[in-house]
């Protein structure tokens, strides 16, 4: 009982980074809006406090998951360090600049109703997959490597089924979302960065899974699209 209590505690601290950061999203939100009543800024908050409870779903019993996200074993390769040092600040910048435009200065003006209506769809949809991928995956760290201490092996049920790296899946169709809910089409540039990041990510990724994990490039013969079904 103790040793899974310790397990518990554990998963809990690991991911209390990570529930910091939705928090100080919803922080800078308000900031770059400058005002309380920013509707849009309420509605993101509410959706960051899903995606934090679904977190805490996701791990509940995947104490050496938590973990391996918050302080990852050795091998992490060096371009995805730089990736990690990038696409977070700039995450951060596409809250505020979406805030500031919706929330303060109106750069781009209302947006329609439907328009909020599919960015809450396609973004809900993002963190559903991205759910999906970290229960169906033993092996969802946060940085890119071959988890040798962790016994590696290649994972092929769930989403993977259809696509090899479906959590990239789901960051994309969150970023791309995210500064429409906020009310802003100019933050769309900063997701855009974002996107293109994460696709090269998943090139990389690919590429250093094929030659270094046993059994990943029989699996890419046959499980034969990266992200998108029917497309790449």
């Amino acid at each position: 009982m103790q040793t899974k209590n310790n397990g518990k505690k554990n998963t809990l601290r690991a991911l209390a980074g990570q529930i910091a950061l939705l928090f100080l999203a919803v922080v800078i939100a308000f900031a770059g809006a400058g005002r309380i009543d920013y509707w849009q800024g309420w509605v993101y908050a509410g959706i960051m406090t899903l995606a934090g409870f679904l977190a805490l779903a996701a791990f509940a019993d995947k104490d050496g998951l938590a973990i391996e996200r918050r302080n990852p074993g050795p091998g992490a390769k060096w371009w995805d360090k730089i990736f990690l040092t990038v696409s977070l600040p700039l995450t951060m910048v596409i809250v505020l600049v979406s805030a500031m435009d919706a929330g303060r200065f109106h750069w781009t003006g209302d947006l329609p109703a439907l328009l909020y209506a599919l960015s809450y769809a396609v973004c809900l949809l993002g963190i559903c997959i991205v759910f999906w991928a970290i229960r169906s995956n033993e092996f969802f760290s946060s940085v890119v490597r071959i988890q040798l201490d962790r016994g590696h092996k290649v994972v092929v049920g769930g989403p993977y089924k259809f696509v090899r790296h479906p959590g990239y899946i789901g960051t994309i169709l969150f970023t791309a979302a995210m500064p429409l809910i906020l009310g802003s089409v100019c933050g769309l540039i900063g997701s855009g960065i974002v996107v293109g990041m994460i696709i090269t990510r998943t090139v990389l990724e690919d590429g250093m899974l094929r030659k270094g994990l046993p059994g990943y490039a029989e699996y890419a013969n046959k499980t034969r699209y990266r992200l998108f079904p029917g497309l790449w």
